[in-house]
């Protein structure tokens, strides 16, 4: 069985998807860019500043599901550019304490509304 996961303290989904889906003990958190929930726009700045708001998204997300940034076993990162990977990465290591998840980074031609990064999560409960 599985059960859709939404919160207004992250960004709507901007077509036919949910922000998340809960099957049994995974939660499967769709991708998230550095829009600002409130806005809907982009936070202002470059690749850090969007990574860090991605994260922002993602854990509020989490949380409405009742799980955290430690439960996160996957993350999937795409990049505009990997010319910015150092910058995602500074981010990436303070947002998780201990072992990192496994983790996939991709660069891609273009993301949605022409962010510089998107990240994707697996969590296990």
């Amino acid at each position: 069985m599985k059960k859709t996961i939404a919160t207004p303290l992250a960004p709507a989904a901007i077509g036919p998807y949910s922000q998340a889906v809960q099957a049994g003990t995974l939660l499967f958190v769709s991708g998230q860019l550095g829009l600002n929930p409130a806005t809907g726009t982009f936070v202002e700045g470059g690749t850090r500043e969007q990574t860090a708001q991605a994260f922002d998204n993602v854990a509020a997300i989490l949380a409405a599901a009742g799980y955290g940034m430690d439960d996160v076993v996957k993350t999937t990162v795409f990049l505009a550019d990997m010319a910015d990977f150092a910058a995602v990465n500074e981010v990436y290591a303070t947002r998780f304490k201990g072992d990192f998840p496994a983790r996939s980074a991709v660069a891609v031609k273009t993301l949605p509304k022409g962010g510089l990064v998107e990240i994707e999560v697996i969590a296990a409960g």
